[in-house]
C-alpha cells in the first residue's frame, strides 16, 4: 500500500467533492458548520464484508446518522454500481464514488491500496468544525467494530 499515513485525530479533514449514485456532487464542505460527518471508506460494493458493514449501519442508522451527523460511505466503485447496490440494500445514506481520478480521495485520507485499486476500511468522524475526532483503519478482510463508531458519535457535543 503506497498511501501516506492516514489522517489522525486532531487533523483537519481534507475537503472533497464526489458524485453519489445519481451523479450528484456531494462535498465534505456541504456539512461544514452544520453537521459532523462519519466517513466510511470500504473496498467494494456487493462484496460480503462491505455489505455486512453497510447493512449494519442501515439497520441501526439512528446510532450513526441524525440531526448532528451525516454518514457518507465512499468506495472506488463507479456511480452506476453504487446506485444499484444502494437500491438493492435500501441504504438511506449517500454512497460516493471515488472512481475518477481513481482513489484520489482515499489517497488523501491515507486509505488507498494502489496495488489493488481500492480503498481499505477507513473510518473517520469529522466534526462540524472540520477536525477529525475519530480515526480507524482496518486492512481488507478485517471487519470493523462499529461499537467504537457509535461511542464516537454519541460523544459529539450536543
Amino acid at each position: 500500500m503506497s498511501s501516506p499515513v492516514s489522517i489522525a485525530v486532531g487533523d483537519t479533514a481534507p475537503d472533497f467533492t464526489l458524485p453519489n449514485g445519481d451523479k450528484t456532487p456531494v462535498s465534505l464542505a456541504d456539512f461544514a458548520g452544520k453537521k459532523a460527518v462519519l466517513l466510511v471508506f470500504y473496498p467494494f460494493a456487493f462484496s460480503g464484508i462491505c455489505t455486512g458493514e453497510l447493512c449494519a449501519i442501515r439497520d441501526d442508522l439512528a446510532s450513526f446518522q441524525n440531526e448532528q451527523v451525516q454518514v457518507l460511505a465512499i468506495s472506488t466503485d463507479p456511480t452506476f454500481a453504487l446506485k444499484a447496490w444502494s437500491q438493492a440494500q435500501g441504504y438511506e445514506f449517500p454512497l460516493l464514488s471515488d472512481f475518477w481520478p481513481h482513489g484520489a480521495v482515499a489517497e488523501q485520507y491515507g486509505v488507498f491500496n494502489d496495488q489493488a485499486g481500492m480503498a481499505v476500511r477507513g473510518t473517520f468522524l469529522v466534526g462540524a468544525d472540520g477536525v477529525v475526532t475519530f480515526a480507524e483503519v482496518n486492512e481488507p478482510g478485517q471487519p470493523r467494530d462499529q461499537e467504537a463508531w457509535k461511542r464516537a458519535v454519541a460523544a459529539l457535543p450536543a
